[in-house]
């Protein structure tokens, strides 16, 4: 079995919006590849220095989401991920900005947001750091972070349309505007912005009472009740715990904590391997804890279809 993911990267994406940001983030990448590679262009690439982080990382992230590459010359795993980084976010076509800092010149950057290592990546909107990572992905795993970043920026621009920018020349056509957002999911959202994940269970509980196929609002209630469970847990603490097999609670756990790093077959993959060694009212415990999981995500997830085919081998 894997390791544990490393649950200390900096900020949460599903801190601020629920998981249906997932569901957007599929659709998004679909689009992407039906336009095929002649569809992409290059975003804006910008060098950071102290002296312009506020312009053109703060300033810039009010309106466009900021993807900041802290790298070093000294990092052999900055040489494999900058380049990775510039195509996914050139895909994007302007949609995004990269900004790098080289943090041997500008160490107080590095300092301010509490970077441990490098390369690290932090996604900056509205000013402030809502999702990151600290190692080396490879590409596909940094397109799907990246493309769960975009799709959260959307939910919030559904949610708060009035801090939208203005469209720019020629983009008014670029895709119809959607259904209003219901109510009861803008409810939901704002709840979890303030960390009140009682009130946003219940926004989302009426809205399921009212359309009980609503698969917003059957992903957005399992992802808060995901962050609920978490919001109080110690990493290092669940660690600690793991080194004892039979603590099933710590395994679940854990895998709670992954599928908020983003790390979601590692997450199925761990409690499946429970449910494998388990019997009894404990095996259906942990059988109804990874359908939960499930409900997290769209249903044309692809990490679904492969995780379900592992649960019914592991049960069968």
């Amino acid at each position: 079995m894997k390791g544990m993911a490393d649950f200390s990267r900096p900020g949460s994406l599903y801190g601020a919006v629920d998981l249906g940001a997932r569901k957007q983030a599929l659709e998004a990448q679909t689009r992407r590849e039906a336009a095929g590679p002649q569809a992409a262009s290059s975003a804006s690439v910008v060098d950071v220095t102290e002296e312009t982080f506020t312009t053109d990382v703060i300033d810039r992230s009010m309106t466009v989401p900021v993807v900041l590459d802290l790298w070093s010359p000294r990092a052999p795993g900055s040489a494999q991920l900058s380049p990775v980084l510039e195509k996914v976010v050139g895909d994007l076509g302007g949609k995004a900005i990269l900004a790098k800092v080289n943090v041997d010149a500008s160490p107080q950057i590095a300092q301010a947001l509490r970077v441990q290592a490098v390369p690290t990546v932090l996604a900056i909107f509205q000013g402030q750091a809502v999702t990151g990572f600290q190692q080396v992905l490879p590409e596909q795993e940094v397109r799907r972070w990246l493309d769960e970043l975009m799709g959260a920026v959307e939910q919030f621009y559904q949610a708060n349309p009035g801090a939208r920018p203005p469209a720019e020349p020629g983009d008014a056509a670029e895709e119809p505007a959607g259904p209003p957002v219901d109510p009861d999911l803008v409810a939901a959202e704002q709840a979890i912005e303030h960390g009140d994940f009682d009130a946003a269970i219940e926004a989302y509980q009426r809205l399921l009472a009212r359309a009980p196929g609503n698969e917003d609002a059957k992903m957005g209630l399992a992802g808060v009740n995901l962050i609920k469970r978490t919001s109080e847990v110690d990493p290092a603490e669940v660690q600690r715990r793991m080194e004892d097999p039979a603590d099933i609670d710590a395994q679940l756990l854990a895998a709670d904590l992954e599928m908020l790093s983003g790390s979601v077959d590692e997450a199925f993959n761990r409690v499946i391997a429970v449910v494998k060694r388990t019997s009894g009212d404990e095996r259906d415990r942990v059988r109804r804890h990874l359908l939960g999981l499930f409900d997290a995500l769209p249903a044309e997830d692809p990490s679904l279809a492969k995780a379900r085919r592992a649960l019914a081998s592991a049960l069968f």
